[in-house]
């Protein structure tokens, strides 16, 4: 369910940041991004090349909320190629194409069998971290997918994790930063919509907590602070809200490929104080996945009153 706040109550942002334990690098900017600039929540990526590290980091920072960043495409499986031939090549990746993935994974049994392995693993390898899992969410949030996203709700049940993205986007905030590229926006957020709704009724019934908005995906590769100041501009009384970044630090004078430099400018706008002064003028409270399931606990003890 939605929890949601009195409509008097000022509204409440979640500051993310994803692929936590992708390397060193993403480590070291969500954790000063942490404890120095605007992020309150991340979400680890279990078999990302710096897991050990983002751990061990995560445990040294115990308010930051950490959750699960499930991969199934792009990215590295926790589980050996041998295990699941039919999801990654003989290193152990997965394929970077999210549309064929989706595809294979809706119509090959073999692929939906040892998908549902793989998820398995990966849940299991977050928990013995021993960090309390702050909710769950997926790289390219491939658990729109049904077959992914019926898989992350049985396993969200039974690791305990009553948390998720739900990633509803307002096209409205985008456009008022960025008037180009209208129809892919709109074709995208008519699919997410369409994709969601059965995501969020579903979610309800198994009386799972998720976000009014999901902020970051239509500005994917191009954030930027006025998109931010925007979106913290729009936001509205009663409601929680989450955008997401994808941060990284890197060595003065480090030469930097286009997206690396992309993720130094989000690191740069989580650590930007103005930001941080406009919220406060605003109200805005920055809050957590966490604060989500205490007001739905909240708003059922008022019910039975």
């Amino acid at each position: 369910m939605i929890a949601r706040t009195k409509k008097a109550e000022k509204p409440r942002l979640i500051i993310h940041a994803d692929d936590f334990g992708a390397s060193r690098e993403v480590n070291a900017a969500v954790l000063r991004a942490y404890r120095e600039g605007l992020l309150t929540s991340c979400s680890l990526m279990v078999g990302g090349e710096a897991f050990q590290d983002a751990v061990l980091g995560a445990k040294d920072h115990p308010g930051l909320a950490v959750g699960i960043h499930l991969v199934t495409v792009m990215g590295r499986a926790v589980l050996p190629h041998r295990a699941i031939p039919h999801l990654v090549d003989l290193q152990g990746y997965f394929r970077r194409n999210p549309t064929w993935s989706g595809l294979k994974y809706y119509f090959l049994s073999a692929a939906r069998r040892e998908l549902r392995q793989e998820l398995q693993a990966q849940f299991e390898r977050f928990a013995a971290t021993g960090l309390t899992c702050s909710h769950v969410d997926s790289h390219l949030h491939m658990h729109v997918h049904p077959v992914i996203f019926d898989a992350a709700l049985e396993l969200g049940e039974q690791f305990g994790i009553r948390c998720m993205r739900v990633p509803r986007e307002d096209l409205g905030a985008s456009l008022r930063t960025e008037t180009g590229g209208l129809l892919g926006k709109a074709v995208v957020t008519f699919i997410f919509d369409l994709l969601t709704r059965t995501m969020r009724k579903r979610l309800r019934h198994h009386d799972f907590v998720f976000t009014d908005r999901v902020y970051g995906h239509l500005m994917s590769g191009r954030m930027d602070e006025r998109y931010v100041v925007s979106v913290i501009q729009s936001l509205q009384p009663g409601t929680t809200s989450e955008i997401y970044f994808h941060p990284a630090v890197y060595p003065a004078g480090t030469a930097l490929h286009p997206r690396e430099a992309q993720c130094a400018r989000e690191f740069d706008i989580l650590m930007n104080g103005s930001l941080l002064r406009r919220m406060e003028e605003l109200g805005i409270r920055r809050s957590v996945y966490r604060d989500l399931l205490k007001g739905a606990e909240a708003s059922r003890l008022a019910a039975l009153h």
